[in-house]
């Protein structure tokens, strides 16, 4: 492997807390590695520091000679006064790729397209740039799934080393092969997939328990000898002495997580919940519904997915009465009380203290029926220290704003959840435990989000916004909705060439040759001879990736992991395109 960039020791503090100490690991041609680790433990700073954004206090970070790094910013910063096409200019590599995002290049002002279109903007610049480093800083915030999925399917058929940032579960799982995680200051790697590293991380964690309750089952034999009468201990070895005192430094590691304690039940809601009456709406020659009915049942959690500016978050703001329909009503039932998670964000002054904004929205925080918090003690439930609660919020954190959000929506005890794109900015252990939250919510909940991962651990159903008003509702969560997509889009396909064939028919039956009719062409010997190699080929190739898929599901150590990985993929590819020539040369038989 050609080494690209070498960290080490590298350290990171801000003021009297420290981000990151002494992280070392390096990077070679070909990782594709993410990064993980809780919010607020440095992630986006560790990023910004090994592409030359910004300066750790100390180490050392040696890259390889004219190494080419490409850098997009969790947060983009793009001229709003251009216009895409000024944007663009003469790069017909960029153009292309816009095209394939689904970016219309034309004379629109950057500063007027939505935060998706500027981040999949800026995403395309920086793969046009042809980096040999490409760092990206959670890439599929505000980008809806179907362009979520193409950059999976890009970075993973592309042979570029990444180093990226993502809570993105699936996104991870299918794009990377190795895993650095930050755990309580530590560096640990793990080779493989987000699967593998999911398992070898509870491996680690089990072995580290382990040990610990062995240092302290030793530590307690080792106290007594110390207890003792110091004349009993006065000829002992002082090696004894040290060792105690080490055993007791290692004895205070604290392996409890500090997590985030969704524990508000939902007040009571009663059977009536919302209908939705014949709703219509559009801007100016934009449907986002037309004459849409539905009626809600309790209980009820449904996904809603749709590509960016379809309407969603009109949606959701119509059935809160934030925004008119322009015919047609919701009727909402009594006891409904909604909790909003918008994508804006909180709306609380920048000027102020996390602990004085809450206690403005309340003194005495009453949830579950009677359980009374003071702000102070509801906030250390969203992992808000007392130290934490006198920070000004201007200066808090993308996870510590969602967290504060999300407090200052739960604390009033809602019994109908509407969250707009909750997953942006939430680590992936917090994700979890919103997660596990909502799934025994009892309480309606409605679900605006790209994180497939997240859908498919909520949603019943998914209201699928298809377009000039149109919304379809598939009994089903995502990955189901895209199994049945593929084998819709696959008959249409096959409808279309059937349709094409038999249009075409009439040119050639009946044309007559010296031996009658003339008949469709007919493989050649090469081609014969290719199909018989490709149907051979297919069946090797097809063995080894078999064999792999065994042995990455087998629970095995593997110690060539990232080798194994890299080879899967590249035979994913190889048969792929082996598998379309074999068609192509299939349908002259």
């Amino acid at each position: 492997m050609i080494p690209y960039l070498q960290i080490e020791e590298l350290t990171k503090s801000h003021g009297d807390r420290m981000i990151f100490a002494d992280v070392t690991f390096g990077i070679n041609q070909g990782d594709k590695i993410a990064l993980i680790a809780k919010n607020g433990t440095g992630k986006t700073t560790l990023l910004r520091c090994i592409a030359g954004v910004e300066s750790a206090d100390s180490g050392k970070i040696t890259p390889r000679a004219d190494l080419r790094i490409g850098y997009l910013e969790q947060t983009p910063q793009l001229p709003a006064d251009c216009t895409v096409e000024q944007f663009v200019g003469t790069n017909d590599r960029l153009k292309r790729l816009l095209t394939q995002m689904g970016v219309t290049v034309t004379d629109q002002l950057i500063g007027h397209l939505s935060g998706g279109q500027r981040k999949r903007m800026a995403m395309a610049k920086v793969i046009a740039s042809d980096p040999d480093l490409l760092i990206l800083d959670e890439p599929t915030n505000h980008l809806d799934i179907d362009t979520i999925e193409w950059l999976e399917g890009y970075l993973s058929r592309q042979k570029v080393t990444l180093l990226m940032v993502t809570h993105d579960r699936y996104f991870l799982d299918r794009v990377c092969d190795k895993i650095i995680e930050i755990d309580r200051a530590h560096l640990f790697v793990y080779e493989g997939n987000y699967a593998n590293f999911l398992r070898r991380r509870r491996e680690r964690i089990d072995a580290m328990t382990s040990e610990l309750a062995k240092v302290r089952n030793t530590l307690r034999k080792e106290q007594e000898w110390m207890n003792r009468q110091p004349q009993a201990r006065a000829g002992k070895a002082q090696y004894r002495i040290d060792a105690f005192h080490d055993l007791k430094v290692r004895s205070q590691v604290n392996l409890r997580q500090k997590e985030v304690e969704l524990n508000v039940k939902s007040s009571y809601i009663g059977s009536k919940i919302f209908e939705a009456v014949d709703v219509s709406k559009s801007f100016g020659d934009k449907k986002v519904l037309d004459h849409f009915s539905y009626t809600f049942a309790r209980y009820e959690k449904v996904g809603i997915i749709g590509r960016n500016g379809v309407g969603k978050s009109t949606f959701i703001k119509m059935l809160q009465g934030l925004e008119k329909p322009d015919s047609g009503h919701f009727d909402i039932g009594e006891t409904v009380r909604f909790g909003y998670y918008s994508q804006e964000g909180i709306s609380f002054d920048e000027n102020k203290r996390v602990i004085d904004a809450i206690t403005e929205l309340a003194e005495d925080i009453v949830v579950n029926d009677g359980v009374h918090y003071s702000p102070m003690q509801f906030l250390q439930h969203f992992l808000f220290t007392p130290v934490d609660q006198q920070k000004y919020i201007a200066k808090l954190s993308g996870g510590e704003r969602s967290r504060l959000h999300l407090a200052s929506v739960l604390m009033r005890s809602p019994n109908f959840l509407i969250l707009d794109e909750p997953t942006n900015d939430l680590d992936i252990v917090t994700l979890g435990i919103l997660e596990d939250y909502l799934a025994s919510f009892k309480g309606c909940v409605i679900v605006i989000s790209h994180d497939r991962f997240f859908l498919d651990s909520i949603a019943d159903h998914l209201f699928v916004f298809e377009g000039d008003g149109s919304v379809k509702d598939f009994p089903g969560n995502y990955s189901e909705y895209r199994e049945w997509r593929k084998a819709r889009e696959k008959e249409e396909k096959e409808a279309t060439e059937a349709a094409a064939a038999t249009k075409k028919a009439p040119e050639t039956t009946g044309k007559v040759s010296r031996g009658g009719l003339e008949r469709a062409p007919k493989l050649t010997f090469s081609e014969k001879k290719e199909m018989e190699q490709l149907t051979a080929e297919l069946d090797t190739l097809n063995k080894e990736k078999d064999a792999l898929e065994a042995l990455f599901n087998s629970g095995e150590t593997i110690s060539d992991i990232a080798e194994k990985s890299r080879r899967y993929t590249e035979l994913k590819e190889i048969i792929d395109e082996k598998e379309f020539r074999w068609l192509e040369l299939s349908e002259k038989m």
